[in-house]
Order: C-alpha cells, then structure tokens, then sequence
C-alpha cells in the first residue's frame, strides 16, 4: 500500500462555526475528498472549497477562563493585656497594626461633672485573675474595686469586632458608689497621627458622631463646648443619664442620635466604633482617644448586672455599620435603654 502524502500547502482563511458548547470547529466548505497521491496534495485547496482551520482552543478559553485564585480568608484579630490594665487588638489589616485601650482607664462616682477627678470621681480597682486563651481571642479577668465589687470580663476578638461581656456584682452591705466607667480606646495610629504631636485635636476630622440622622464629624459638630473644669474635650450626654454625673470636660448641649462614636483609618478604608449597654456618655478626649463609656448606675447590696459591648473594626461602609450596630444594640434605636434596671 502506498502512503499518501500532502504537500505543504498555503495556509487560507477559515470559517469557524461555533458549537452549542461555545466552541468553534473548522470544517471544509464542500465535501472534497482528500489526497490519495504525492502528486495531488494541492488539489483539493481550491478557492471554491477552502478548508477550514484553527481554533478549538481559541474559543474555549474565552468561554472557560481558568478560576481565579481563592481569596484569603479574614484572619481574626487577636488580644493581649499589658500592666496594669492595657488591652491590646492587633490584626495585619488595622490601620497602625494595633489599637490600645486603657480598659479600664477609671471606675468613677456620680456628681462627676463638675468635681475634682482624682479627689472625688475615681475609685482605685485592681486587676487579677488574667487568663488569655492560646489562641489570643478570648480573655478574661475581673476587676475588684476599693469598695469590694467585682467585676468579671470577657473579651472575645473575631475577624471584624471585639466584643466584651461583663457581669458586676456587690457582694458588700453597703450600696456601692460606683456609677460608670471609662474604656480610654487611644486611636493616633489608627488615624494616622504621631500619639506625641503637639495638636490634641489634628484626629477630630477623622471623628465622627451621629447628629440629626446622619454620621457628623467633629470639625462639624455645632454648637462645640470650650468650658469645663478640664479642657480640651467634648462630652455627649445620653437623655437618659443626670448631666451631672459624666466627665469634667466641656459638656455639649447636643444629644447624639445613638451610642455610636468612631473614627475613619488614615487611608479612609476602615472604621473603627465603639459602643456599650447600657452607657452613661460619649467622650472626645485628649489622648488622641474616644469613649463610649459604660454605665453601673451604684449596685445595691447584693445586686448584680450584666453589661455588654462591642468595638467594630469593619470596611467603611457606614450603612453596613448602622445595621450591626442596630442588631447588637436593639434597645439604642427603640429608645429603650434603660441602665438601671
């Protein structure tokens, strides 16, 4: 048997038909047989019977791209505790690698407003029983203050909040005088600013509350309180708390719309916010720091009470952060807090 052979031949256009799979096959023009012999293998490559060429590939590879590389899973933020009494969040994503938290900066008094903070608002506490899981995510320990009620902690990271139980007890015969307290939350780095620079206030217009239905920032805020026992700094007082019992900085006659205080990331990318329940006040302070400060409201003999918090580490997406913040705290939109109950 003799073996066909085909010439090389002038390569021509070809027609390519796609397929129901998205795919194109290239097939002749007319039913004209192949070579049989050395000496007519161009034969069959008339004008009126072009062959067709090419191209599976071509097609199926714009139809079928290949999948794009899975997206790394959010790593959860992760705690420490420093002495005497510094909780730390750190996470690869945070604006400055780290936020710190004097928790708790203070335990304090009521009649606080306009008194002397060190004389009459802050009673000392001590710090014990710390234990941090291996996984940096959960701590616990409990604070007992001068007057002897404890307070336990626990203070749980996941990948976008911080979220803070605590149960307050007076185990003591007397009614305690302990009303509120300060979680001072330092946010310089986060913000993008030297914690050691001379102007307390260049963090403000990365500040924000919420005023009249919307996210306020603080160079925006009208009127802004400059008198007080202490300056600088500016206090929100919730209705339901006596104006007399918050921190001795300048008092604003403003009534935010929600326990919600936050600041924007130097690049703008993130949100950083905070809030408790029940709480006894907002507060812009003068280490470059924000509060959303929880209230105790004096536990009677025996009585016991269990706060709850949150920090919110999210993509800035304030309508995203509304609808957390809405779900973890129902009672703040309803009007329902109530921090003596």
């Amino acid at each position: 048997m003799k073996t066909a052979v085909v010439q090389r031949a002038t390569v021509v256009p070809a027609l390519m038909i796609p397929t129901n799979q998205q795919t194109a096959v290239c097939i002749p023009t007319s039913p004209t047989p192949m070579p049989t012999t050395p000496h007519s293998s161009t034969a069959w490559l008339r004008p009126a019977s072009l062959a067709l060429c090419l191209c599976l590939a071509f097609n199926a590879a714009a139809a079928d791209p290949p999948p794009a590389p899975a997206t790394e899973p959010a790593r959860p933020l992760q705690l420490a505790y420093e002495s005497p009494h510094w909780l730390v969040i750190s996470g690869p994503h945070l604006s400055g690698r780290e936020i710190r938290i004097n928790y708790l900066e203070a335990y304090c008094r009521a009649g606080s407003t306009d008194a002397d903070w060190v004389e009459h608002t802050v009673i000392p506490h001590r710090v014990d029983g710390i234990e941090l899981s291996d996984d940096r995510r959960t701590l616990r320990f409990r604070d007992t203050l001068a007057d002897g009620v404890t307070v336990s902690h626990v203070v749980t990271a996941g990948t976008d909040e911080v979220d803070f139980r605590l149960e307050a007890r007076n185990p003591g015969p007397t009614r305690s005088e302990a009303h509120w307290a300060q979680p001072c939350v330092r946010l310089a780095e986060f913000t993008g600013f030297d914690p050691n620079g001379p102007n307390l206030d260049d963090y403000l217009p990365k500040c924000f509350i919420f005023l009249d239905g919307r996210l306020t920032r603080l160079p925006d805020v009208r009127p802004w309180a400059t008198t007080a026992r202490y300056t600088p700094g500016q206090v929100w007082c919730p209705k339901h708390v006596p104006r007399t019992d918050v921190n001795p900085r300048p008092l604003s006659p403003l009534v935010p719309d929600n326990g919600l205080i936050g600041a924007f990331s130097a690049d703008e990318s993130m949100i950083f916010a905070t809030a408790w329940e029940p709480y006894q006040e907002l507060f812009q302070g003068v280490a470059r720091c924000l509060h959303s400060d929880f209230r105790l409201g004096g536990l009677a003999p025996g009585e016991s009470r269990r706060i709850r918090g949150k920090i919110y580490l999210l993509p800035a997406r304030v309508p995203d952060l509304l609808a957390r913040y809405k779900a973890d705290f129902p009672e703040h939109t309803k009007g329902e807090s109530n921090p003596d109950r």
